[in-house]
């Protein structure tokens, strides 16, 4: 008498265990993790495959720390990286490895999650919103892949916000995994993912393993293998040459030479001439990295645009989305030919978002042109000439090949 449990029904151990046993099935076939049942830790590769050692010891820390996580899930675990990095296969692992020890997890996609609580507004649902609002912000382990994928509706964040804030006051596991930087996240969610005391922050570097050796299909580097440093030619006994030409073709080797061995911030290749050697310069860059081990895209910017638009037919293997952030975070990205694309609204405003990201990001890009600065929109121009963070060279040399059949 005078307990607080006085008078109610309490199932027993026995029947709680089955109730729970059951609870865990329905959210395992809810999550479909079993469609992931292959990525485990034992199949993922920690090496990678064509990457170099600097991006080798960087999947294998991310490895190391999500084994840890599964070992022990304590606090958060937010997983960063491009598409194709490794980072859903290291959350489904985790979750696949909870799961063969019998302990409870879940593992879903977020727009599939937000899909997931809307049905149940439905008249035929046969779980109420709230109850299955309740099972995900009370799951002993919560894996949200892919944050930032979904539709950013107002409602979607809310409930994002909710479910989150609640895990986080509540101290309650979890693995999120998103493509995005913390600046692109809610600022509500970025507060709570960015406690350092609470959350690892794991950034996987590597590239789409799907692509063999770090090459994205985009990338037309195969066609242009033939153009490296070593057969570069700088001219010496061409008679047509001035000594300034000549002098102003060294330095464009030079530079292009030392912005390969360590690429930081841009480098803006111009020339008037068609076959002076910006794009010889351009391509030795992206091939040299390469062979290097280290990732690479080298586009003619017409190509990317006609890349980025074909994104759009039904049968596309990519979507849109996909290709356009392979693009715009590309460790190096060589444009080639800027400003012979078809000048069009919708191109300019691809072009400006992909130069207006890499440009606040300061990831490392290569330009080549032959428009005179004054041709450019003032939007990318502005960006392209900041000294703050490119390097530009005019190369003076005349075309190659006319010279070569002037003389013969």
């Amino acid at each position: 008498m005078g307990h607080p449990d006085f008078g109610k029904l309490i199932p027993c151990q026995c029947k709680i265990r089955e109730m729970e046993r059951k609870r865990l099935e329905h959210l395992r076939r809810w999550s479909s993790i079993s469609h992931l049942s292959h990525m485990t830790f034992e199949t993922f590769n920690p090496n990678g495959v064509g990457v170099n050692e600097e991006i080798r010891r960087n999947l294998r820390m991310a490895y190391e720390a999500a084994l840890r996580f599964a070992r022990n899930p304590r606090g958060w675990l937010l997983i960063k990286g491009g598409y194709g990095c490794g980072k859903t296969h290291l959350a489904a692992a985790i979750a696949n490895y909870r799961l063969q020890r019998g302990e409870p997890a879940i593992f879903i996609v977020v727009p599939d999650l937000l899909d997931y609580l809307r049905a149940s507004f439905a008249p035929d649902s046969g779980l109420p919103y709230d109850e299955r609002f309740n099972e995900l912000r009370n799951a002993p382990l919560l894996i949200l892949d892919d944050l930032g994928s979904h539709s950013s509706t107002s409602w979607a964040q809310e409930k994002l916000f909710q479910l989150l804030n609640y895990r986080y006051m509540a101290r309650l596991p979890t693995v999120i995994t998103t493509d995005l930087e913390l600046e692109e996240i809610d600022p509500r969610l970025r507060s709570r993912l960015a406690d350092y005391d609470f959350t690892e922050i794991v950034t996987i570097k590597a590239p789409d393993y799907r692509s063999a050796q770090g090459q994205s299909p985009l990338s037309a580097l195969g066609l242009y293998k033939h153009m490296t440093f070593d057969n570069f030619d700088l001219r010496t006994a061409e008679v047509g040459l001035t000594s300034e030409e000549r002098r102003n073709l060294r330095e464009a080797f030079r530079l292009a030479k030392e912005y390969a061995k360590d690429p930081s911030g841009w480098l803006v290749l111009l020339g008037k001439a068609p076959g002076c050697g910006k794009t010889h310069l351009a391509a030795a860059i992206a091939n040299y990295r390469v062979q290097k081990g280290y990732p690479a895209i080298f586009v003619v910017v017409p190509d990317l645009l006609d890349y980025l638009r074909a994104t759009f037919s039904p049968t596309s293997l990519i979507s849109y989305d996909e290709a356009f952030e392979e693009v715009r975070t590309a460790p190096l990205l060589v444009l080639d030919d800027l400003g012979t694309e078809s000048a069009t609204p919708w191109a300019k405003e691809k072009l400006y978002q992909i130069f207006n990201y890499r440009y606040v990001a300061r990831l490392p890009t290569v330009i080549t042109t032959s428009k005179d600065p004054e041709e450019i929109d003032s939007r990318i121009r502005f960006r392209m000439f900041d000294p703050s963070i490119s390097k530009v060279l005019a190369i003076l040399a005349p075309e190659y090949l006319r010279e070569k059949t002037s003389r013969r």
